[in-house]
Formats: C-alpha cells, structure tokens, sequence
C-alpha cells in the first residue's frame, strides 16, 4: 500500500473517533443534565471544557511537532484521548465530568492537529483536496454513528455508556498508528518553544469563554462579564504582540501575510461558529421544541450528516480542480439561507420540513469545508505545515467552543435562564403550548436568525482570499499558490 494511502487510513481511525464524540455529547446533553441535575451552563461547559482544552494545547503542539515530528504526538493523542474517556465514563458529578472532559479534549487535539498535517505531508498537491475531503467523511461517518449511539445507548443505559464507546476505538487506534506511521515531516528544530505566549493564550481565551457564562445569567451578572471580557481580550491582545516580537512563536504571524491563509482561517472562524451553534439548538429544539425523544432526535439529525458527507467528497474534488473561492462562497450562501429557514421552525413543524432545512445544511457545509482546508493547508511552506494546521484546528476549536456559549447568550435574551435550565434538566415540564415552551421557541428563532448573519459574514473573507487562476497537468503550483498570484 502507498504510504498516502497508509496515513489516511491511519489518521481516518482519529477522525471517526472524534465525529462520533462531537455528535454523541450534543445529542445527549438534555439527559447528561437532567441525570447529574447540571444547569444549562454546567451541561453546555461539558462540552466546552473538551473544546476550550484541545484549543489552549493546539498552537503548542503544532510547535512541538514542527520541532520534533509528527507521528509520536499522534501516537500520544490516541493514549490522553481514551484516558480521557474512561475518566469521564466514571465522573460522580458534573464539574468532575467536566474536568475529566477537558483530558478528553486534550487528546483530541493532538489528533485533530497532526491529522491534516500528516495528510498533507504525505499526499501529492493534485489529491490533496481528495484525501482531505476522505478525512472529512470519516468525520461525518463518525458523526452519524455518534447521533445513532447516543439515542441507542441512552434508551438501554444511564449518560455514562456515551463515554465507553470511544475506549476501544481509542485502544485499536493507539496501536494501528504505532505500527502503521513513519515521520515524513520536515522538521524545524531552529525555534524553541514561546511558554509566555501559551500563557498569554490559555488565560485570555480562558476568560473570553467564562465571561460569556456570566453574561449569560442576565444583567445582574453583566459588570462581572464585562470586565472578563476585556481582561480575556487584554491577555490574547497581549499574545498576538508577544508573537510579533519573540524568533520562536507559537504562531508565525508572517503566515498572515498569505492572503489565502488569512482568508480561509477568517471564513471558517465565522461558519464554525454559525453552523456549531446551530447543530447544538437543532438537538435542543427537537427534544424540548417538539418533544422528540433522545434515540428519535439523533436519527432526525443523520440526513444533515450523510447530505454533509456526500458534498464534502463533491467539494473537495472539485476543489482540486477549480480551487476554493467560488465554492466556499457558494456553501456559506447556502447555509445562511438554511440557517434562516430554520427561524421558521415551531411547535407544529413537520419533519418533512425540517429534513428539506437539513439536507441544505450538509450541502452548503460540504461545499465550504473541505475545499477551504485544502485552501488553507495548501497555501504554506512544507516546514510550516504543522503551526498551520494547527492554527486551522485551534480557531476550530476556539468558534466552536464560542458558539456554545454564545448559543446560551442569544437564548437569555428571550428566556430567562432559571426557565431554560429548568427546560434542560426536567425540572420543568416540556408541555407544547406552556408558557416555558413559547419562551423557548421565542430564543431559539432570535439565536438561530444570529447565527445565520455570523455565516452571512463568512462569505465576505472567502470572497477576499483571490480570482481562483486555470489550472494545467504541467504546472507545479498549487491551486491555492495560483489564487494568491
């Protein structure tokens, strides 16, 4: 077997593994709140501690691993991740499985982070977009078993079965990568790595996160928020001109000076934000909305998954031909128009309409995803391919994780947060028509409308990134070289 072919197979094991994890937790929040009696900020950072740690440790190791190889980082991640698992399969309580959550996260983002970039190592220009987009439908096959299990195992078992299925996936990865990679990287061992910058990083980003918390109990809690907020921005303020000075960043800034990179990174800050936010309310608006079950909610989602799968092959092929700037806006125009319908969802929706919203969904997604990291991965010096990939997956992480919080914000504008938490845990009565219910819908119209103008925005970078040039059997430049030209 070609050693490209061995490495997507390879790092296609982490990528399932985390697809199944993304969608597993978001569908079963409503029970892991209602079982460990969490409010609706607890259950949400069970998903924002996996996030928020896997974004604090991403620049890091994508240093580490420019300096010292990819492979043996991977391995690790495989290792942290299942500990992780099994650690929060046992939590008593929530801020333990929250705390546990965060080992989790830790482990994923030393898989997310080298997955890319082993790819792109190993891979010719003219497949890259083919054998990244291969990745990405692992994902979104991880993602459609992650929606079965989790209504599977929560109709036979209490929340902590959601955290079993992803220890022997996680014990036959660790060993198939040990025996199966080889390091084909080229290493830069010239830099050392910027401890002050990590700090400035983990803290700022830290408190970015929680004082979107505070916000989010309303205007009682605003001074304490506000000042979280500028105390967080300060600090990542201070990072980027800590980069700015030092010989040895965690994030070369200079990257920035590559349209495409700056471009692509921008878009799908903005789009993960949108779409991440949007998949967690579609798993609340369908079990407290419309009072689906948690086994029947995860299968409503899989046609978003499999539309998403299908497309991401389409787009990354597609990509490799034409490049990525029509595409990505294409996708991102979708997705806002979908993003929009769904405001129209209420206690009496139909299925049938909320599948057509779905599969518009996937569609636009996967003619956005895959062609942009293929834009973004491609646009970068082989030596820079490890801090760039895993820039890409931090400000992944980084809109993910906002978007949970800033799902939460946009709600309490509408609801109050005792009545949502209340909502979430079974405390209060999800009856259609009561007052609670109203409130509900009323915060999910005016989140869902939000988030459709933050992807709204995306398209304005992906436009920006540069006029996509023919592309010949005979050239050696990328397709992503040709559009920054």
């Amino acid at each position: 077997m070609q050693y490209k072919w061995t490495v997507v197979t390879v790092t296609t094991v982490g990528t399932l593994m985390a697809g199944i994890n993304s969608r597993i937790v978001i569908i079963g929040l409503p029970t892991i709140s209602s079982q460990l009696h969490a409010s609706a900020v607890e259950a949400v950072w069970v998903t924002q501690a996996y996030v928020l740690a896997s974004a604090i440790f991403l620049l890091l190791v994508g240093r580490v691993t420019d300096m010292f190889g990819r492979v043996k980082l991977y391995n690790y991640g495989f290792v942290i991740f299942t500990i992780g698992s099994a650690l929060s399969s046992f939590s008593p309580n929530a801020s333990s499985l929250i705390a546990f959550r965060a080992v989790q996260g830790l482990g994923a983002g030393i898989l997310t982070s080298n997955s890319a970039a082993l790819v792109t190592d190993s891979s010719p220009k003219n497949q890259l977009g083919l054998m990244l987009s291969i990745n990405q439908m692992a994902t979104r096959i991880g993602s459609v078993l992650g929606l079965t299990l989790s209504g599977l195992i929560l109709t036979v078992t209490d929340w902590r079965g959601l955290f079993y299925v992803n220890i022997p996936i996680g014990i036959f990865g660790t060993v198939w990568a040990y025996i199966r990679l080889h390091d084909v990287s080229t290493r830069d061992k010239s830099r050392m790595v910027d401890w002050a910058g990590f700090a400035y990083f983990s803290a700022g980003l830290t408190l970015v996160l929680v004082s979107i918390t505070f916000l989010s109990y309303g205007s009682g809690s605003y001074p304490v928020g506000f000042g979280l907020l500028a105390a967080g921005l300060i600090l990542l303020g201070a990072f980027a001109r800590n980069e700015s000075r030092i010989t040895s960043p965690l994030l070369d800034l200079r990257l920035f000076r590559i349209r495409l990179f700056a471009a692509g990174n921008m878009a799908q800050i903005l789009n993960v934000v949108a779409w991440s936010g949007v998949l967690l309310l579609l798993a609340f608006y369908l079990q407290i909305g419309i009072g689906y079950s948690t086994f029947d909610a995860g299968v409503g989602v899989i046609p978003l998954e499999v539309s998403f799968m299908i497309f991401s092959i389409t787009g990354g092929r597609l990509s490799d031909k034409y490049g990525s700037r029509t595409l990505c806006a294409i996708g991102l125009g979708v997705n806002t128009l979908a993003f929009a319908y769904l405001s129209t969802f209420g206690e009496n929706t139909t299925y049938l309409q909320v599948l057509v919203g779905l599969i518009a969904i996937g569609f636009g997604n996967g003619m956005f995803l895959a062609p942009n990291m293929r834009a973004i991965m491609g646009s970068v010096p082989p030596d820079r391919r490890g801090i760039a990939s895993a820039f890409r997956s931090t400000m992944n992480n980084v809109a993910w994780t906002l978007s949970y919080g800033l799902v939460i914000l946009f709600m309490t504008s509408r609801i109050t947060y005792g009545t949502l938490s209340g909502l979430l845990d079974g405390s209060i009565s999800r009856i259609p028509g009561s007052i609670p219910n109203h409130e509900f819908l009323l915060g999910f119209k005016i989140a869902v409308l939000s988030l459709a103008i933050i992807d709204a925005v995306a398209i304005i970078p992906s436009i920006m990134r540069g006029k996509p040039q023919p592309r010949q059997v005979s050239e050696t430049k990328s397709t992503e070289e040709q559009e920054t030209s």
